[in-house]
This record gives C-alpha cells, structure tokens and sequence, in this order.
C-alpha cells in the first residue's frame, strides 16, 4: 500500500468553504496529501484568502485571459503540471475545462446532488438545492465524480444520501449536503491516494 502523501491541486471560484476543509483534514492528519497549489478563477475571491492563511500557494486564471476554453485549460494543467501533483481537484470550480487526454483520471469533483439528478451548466450552489425543492425529492445528497469534457458527467465515485426535510430551505438542505461533503471528499481522495504508483 502506498505511504506517501498525495500531491493536490485545489481549483476555486468562490469562497473556499471545501478548500478549507480540506486544509482542515489534512492538518488534523487524516487525510494524508498536500496542497501544493490553490488556483483561483478570478481575483479578489474569499477562498483565496483561506489559502493565503494556510500559507498555500495561490495562482490566478481568468478565462477571459485566454481566447479560447483549450488554452485556458491548457494554461491551468500546466501549472498542475508545474507543481507536480498527483490529482487536481474542483472545489467550486465554475468554469469549464478541456481535460487534456494525459489528466482524464486524474480530475476529480463534488456535487452537491445525486448525480446524474440536478446537475449540468447552471446547476451549482443554491441553484441545485432550490431545484431539489421544488423537485418534491425526500431525498438529496453528493456526489464525487471524476471530470470530463461535460459539465457534471465524468464516471462516479461515490454519493452520500441525507434526507430531504419539511420546511428545508436551499440553504438548510446545503448545510446538510456540506455535512456529508466534508467527508466524502477526503474519502475519495485517499482512495485514490492508496492505488498511486
């Protein structure tokens, strides 16, 4: 079985909250990875400040940078490739990436619904909740996914249930799914961790 921690790259557009957790588990010791660099798709975002507390390397990439979706995305897999890591990972990544044919495998997610259910462009964040209540499921959950060239359609890793409640609102039922998130994510990752080479 493989000891060595697993090398992470941790992508970002929004606040952090999975990057901290995280920077949380690893710290505490059970999940054994580093993060060897945090890239975020624009400045000025709350998660990158989290990284900077950690002391993480922080890049920024702006799609509008790049004149088209295969140069930007080739643009963040070198970087990957520039701080040698093992897996890259999404943590409320929004924007659309090419995975190169060498990262298919190697590109992993969370979803904050039971997939193949409520997912696809535009289905992020509260968006995906509030479409879960109105849906009139009883039940809801995340799923951890590998990444291709789809939005949300990459082969399943693994999905967490939690019950839909009365009265639940998008943001309970994500405080919920989160809950589950926390540990399904680290899950996957050191799955994955133990069958490196």
């Amino acid at each position: 079985m493989n000891t060595r921690p697993i090398k992470l790259a941790v992508l970002i557009s929004g606040g952090g909250t999975t990057l901290q957790n995280l920077i949380d588990v690893i710290a505490a010791g059970e999940l054994k990875a580093s993060i060897e660099i945090v890239i975020a798709s624009r400045p000025g975002l709350a998660g990158i400040a989290r990284a900077e507390n950690a002391g993480l390397p922080v890049y920024v990439a702006t799609r509008k940078a790049f004149d088209s979706i295969e140069a930007f995305s080739d643009h963040i897999f070198d970087a990957c490739e520039a701080a040698e890591v093992d897996l890259v990972v999404l943590g409320g990544w929004l924007q659309l990436l090419r995975i190169p044919d060498r990262w298919l495998g190697r590109v992993m997610n969370i979803h904050p619904s039971l997939l193949p259910e409520f997912g696809g462009k535009g289905m992020f964040g509260h968006h995906v909740h509030d479409a879960v209540l109105k849906s009139g499921k009883i039940c809801s959950g995340c799923t951890v996914h590998f990444v291709d060239n789809e939005y949300d359609a990459g082969p399943v890793i693994s999905q967490d249930c939690c019950d839909v409640l009365p009265g639940d609102t998008p943001e309970t039922l994500a405080a919920r799914v989160f809950e589950l998130e926390k540990k399904a994510y680290p899950r996957a990752i050191e799955q994955f961790r133990q069958k490196l080479p």
